[in-house]
């Protein structure tokens, strides 16, 4: 214990380094930016080495800073942890964050059967497709899309990204719309997407020039489903996310082909959360929710890319 510097001046070197700015750090740790640079000086005085190299009235970590800040970063949201352990961990709010197309089609529509099941919890649930920070903010899981490798994480496979083709029955009817080369001569959303040259692919048509303009593009599948129904052209969709508006008749999918990803969907959380009861439920409970719409598609979109 000897050897480990005062508490203060690591909380302020993690934050610096976090923040990479000794101002925003004070301001996050309700000091004053002079006392965080002493206790930061302290810190580099103790350990014979800068941590920060300071230029033109702004700090970056030296190279010594950047090899520690990871390690300093996890113990502080260890210890976090801990504290919560002792009050929320096993309590009443589950806070979840989800790329917008799962997030706002498929989960919404069944997290409320998650909510039945457990009473005791109350979910909260954000939407957004950028990386969320877990050391700054209180998502407990989150649901992205990638590889599965980000560090200090525990990722559990979902499903592979997969899309088709969705258009409104009328678009298709309008268009005559009856094998995949067809495509090539309509109103197509987000034209230039590298999806769609991949599944004109899968469906065996010869792969198109990239179009000239680059037509409509939308944030999402959201808005993209928006436009599907008021009849503006086809969409490269996820057909799972879907199937409610396909059963109604809203959407169709003309053809059965998938374009398979090797990016998938995973659910994460902090390694050091493994065992968390409100976690758990969830995953098990996300994973039974999944099983029900294994037999729809081809066992290549449950298998784990490579």
């Amino acid at each position: 214990m000897n050897r480990i510097p005062p508490l203060a001046a690591v909380r302020s070197f993690e934050a610096a380094g976090r923040l990479q700015n000794f101002s925003r750090a004070a301001e996050e740790l309700g000091m004053t930016q002079a006392a965080i640079s002493y206790q930061i000086r302290q810190l580099e005085d103790r350990l014979g080495r800068a941590l920060f190299v300071r230029e033109k009235g702004r700090v970056r970590l030296s190279e010594t800073g950047q090899r520690l800040l990871p390690a300093i970063s996890n113990a502080f949201a260890t210890m976090s942890d801990a504290f919560a352990a002792l009050g929320s961990d096993e309590a009443d709010v589950l806070t979840i964050n989800a790329v917008t197309s799962f997030g706002g089609t498929w989960l919404s529509a069944r997290i409320g059967g998650f909510q039945l099941l457990y009473p005791e919890l109350a979910v909260r649930m954000s939407m957004g497709n950028d990386l969320i920070d877990f050391n700054a903010s209180n998502v407990d899981v989150a649901i992205r899309m990638g590889r599965g490798q980000w560090p200090g994480l525990r990722s559990d496979f979902l499903m592979r990204q997969h899309v088709a083709p969705l258009a409104s029955p009328a678009f298709v009817e309008k268009h005559r719309i009856r094998e995949p080369a067809d495509l090539l001569c309509v109103e197509r959303l987000a034209p230039n997407d590298s999806w769609w040259a991949d599944w004109f692919a899968a469906a065996g048509v010869a792969t198109p020039l990239a179009p000239s303009r680059r037509g409509i593009e939308l944030d999402s599948q959201l808005q993209e489903a928006s436009a599907v129904q008021a009849g503006f052209g086809v969409a490269m969709m996820t057909p799972l996310f879907w199937q409610a508006e396909i059963a109604a008749g809203r959407m169709v999918q003309p053809f059965d082909t998938l374009h398979i990803s090797e990016s998938a969907m995973w659910l994460v959380h902090r390694e050091n959360r493994v065992g968390v009861r409100k976690i758990e439920r969830f995953r098990e409970w996300l994973h039974a929710e999944l099983a029900k719409d294994r037999h729809r598609y081809p066992d290549l979109l449950w298998q784990p890319p490579t």
